[in-house]
């Protein structure tokens, strides 16, 4: 059989294995051993390749960043920076209509500069601010949707875990994609608080009441403000290092770990408990990343070796469109794959076959990297199993529906639309700030 229809029935394979419930880690492993026989007439071959990746997938040095940044965010958390974070922006726009909305972007962008994942945001913040948002009287939809919108910063400002994962699989600097997450992160925050404010100024009541606050007084503003002093230090620490070149991307996480753990001992929220459940989260999220990224490297090679890759690269180089166009469709099936699995999956995915299509056309690949980041996370909102609202209704319980977190989430999908338009009219976001590295 040729080796093209063989790597298209794959990739068709993959989905259906998903869509029946298959683990996409298994699925990619056990249809690129397949592909790879297929191929080349001889399983021996196959089967050693999927020992060899296996080994040499995670071996390298740069993979060490998974875990490290991982657990700096867990620590983070576990010492109490959520709720000094969300205190700390609620002082600043608490007396403004739609304020604790628009604290609960400020924090959540602040956040996501030491978590890295979405899901986490939805979750620590559907505890925090939901409950604040709905003592104040606010829209139930429109709170839940705050929440949603603002938790997809989780995976673009960095450190990010998607980051690093189309880092990995497109070999580029993950210093500097990191460094050129800031701008577009910058932009949807800034996108999302001026939809709140307008959406709040044109409907009072999705703003609930306005809490009749003391006069604010400067000793105690100063005090609320400062208290999240220790993680703004620490991203400042490791996006200024990393930006000035004084460590690399790993080293960057390891000091961050390490900034992490001993803002929990200040804190006194270091103790036993604490660390196994540390230690438990992060000994699972690395091993479910590190399985997908050795099915990947498997997938990977086997498109190299059909030649698909290169083939649609050609093909698509060809059509009598713009290349823009391309961008387009393939963000729209970044939006359709979110209906249907997480975020890393989409990207080991689609990237493989995607990246060469956009270098071939000319796209920066840093830029490629943002939109298609921004796409998938966008994606994580789209019913019927948007990842972000599966979180937030674990952690809200009762509390909410799915129907009304979905529904509260359509405006914000619009809003990141919008940033995303932004971010692709203006490479230059995405660009400049790693060009000065």
């Amino acid at each position: 059989m040729d080796p093209i229809t063989v790597a298209l029935i794959t990739v068709g394979g993959v989905f259906a294995l998903i869509l029946l419930g298959v683990h996409i880690g298994v699925a990619l492993a056990l249809l690129s051993v397949l592909g790879i026989w297929a191929i080349t007439g001889k399983p021996f071959v196959a089967i050693s390749l999927l020992g060899t990746t296996a080994y040499s997938a995670i071996m390298d040095y740069v993979f060490a960043v998974i875990p490290l940044f991982c657990l700096m965010g867990l620590l983070a958390s576990a010492s109490g920076a959520t709720r000094d974070l969300f205190n700390a922006a609620q002082v600043a726009f608490g007396r403004v209509r739609g304020g604790i909305g628009i604290a609960t972007v400020i924090a959540n962008a602040i956040f996501a500069a030491i978590t890295g994942v979405s899901v986490a945001s939805a979750a620590v913040f559907s505890k925090v601010a939901v409950p604040e948002m709905q003592r104040l009287n606010y829209d139930r939809k429109f709170s839940f949707g705050i929440v949603a919108g603002s938790a997809i910063l989780g995976m673009l400002i960095p450190p990010s875990v998607l980051i690093i994962v189309y880092g990995v699989l497109t070999e580029q600097s993950i210093g500097r994609l990191f460094i050129a997450g800031i701008g577009p992160g910058l932009v949807v925050t800034a996108t999302l608080s001026l939809g709140i404010w307008l959406m709040v100024v044109v409907s009072p009541r999705l703003g609930g009441q306005m809490e009749k606050l003391p006069p604010l007084e400067l000793r105690t503003a100063l005090k609320t403000a400062l208290k999240p002093w220790g993680v703004v230090l620490l991203i400042v620490l490791v996006l200024g290092g990393m930006w000035g070149g004084f460590f690399t991307p790993t080293e960057a996480g390891a000091i961050g770990a390490a900034g992490a753990t001993l803002l929990m001992v200040i804190k006194r929220r270091f103790n036993r408990r604490n660390a196994l459940d540390v230690l438990t989260e992060i000994g699972r999220t690395t091993a479910s990343i590190f399985l997908l990224l050795i099915a990947a490297q498997m997938y990977s090679r086997m498109l190299t070796l059909s030649g698909l890759a290169t083939r649609l690269s050609e093909w698509a180089a060809a059509l009598p469109v713009p290349p823009i166009t391309i961008v387009i469709m393939f963000i729209v099936v970044f939006l359709l794959l979110g209906m249907i699995i997480d975020s890393v999956s989409i990207l080991l995915l689609t990237i493989p076959i995607m990246y060469p299509v956009a270098i071939k056309l000319g796209y920066h690949p840093i830029w490629f990297g943002m939109v298609s980041i921004m796409a998938i996370e966008i994606g994580l909102l789209t019913p019927p199993f948007g990842m972000v609202v599966f979180a937030m209704k674990s952690s809200l319980g009762d509390a909410a529906t799915m129907e009304e977190i979905f529904t509260g989430s359509i405006p914000f999908m619009i809003m990141l639309l919008l940033a995303l338009a932004v971010i692709i009219a203006y490479p230059p976001l995405s660009t400049w700030l790693p060009s000065l590295m």
